[in-house]
């Protein structure tokens, strides 16, 4: 099945804010990774599942696959994916996704 894919305000405030990091160091980069992550996030339209369950949510939805250091949090639903997050892997997750938990609607 082909779900559309659907960015969260936060995951797009989260590529932003990866993207102003990285950019510190090379434009180059940061482009380069930008384009890894819009195209990782596409390609969830089909075999949305393929990602490996969250640990820390608990739950067989929420879904997430690495991109470089970075976690691309994802939620799927019977005809969409929603993309929650993107979480530099050296992050606390668990106690970040007790803040956003509410604004997920999970």
């Amino acid at each position: 099945m082909v779900r559309a894919i659907r960015w969260t305000e936060t995951a797009i405030e989260d590529l932003h804010e990866a993207a102003r990091f990285i950019n510190r160091d090379s434009p180059y980069y940061t482009a380069a990774f930008v384009k890894e992550v819009r195209k990782a996030a596409r390609s969830l339209n089909i075999l949305s599942e393929r990602g490996r369950i969250v640990p820390e949510s608990g739950r067989t939805d929420i879904r997430e696959i690495y991109i470089k250091s970075y976690r691309l949090i994802y939620q799927v639903k019977t005809r969409k994916v929603f993309i929650l997050a993107l979480i530099h892997g050296a992050r606390d997750l668990a106690s970040l996704w007790k803040k956003r938990s509410d604004e997920y609607q999970l």
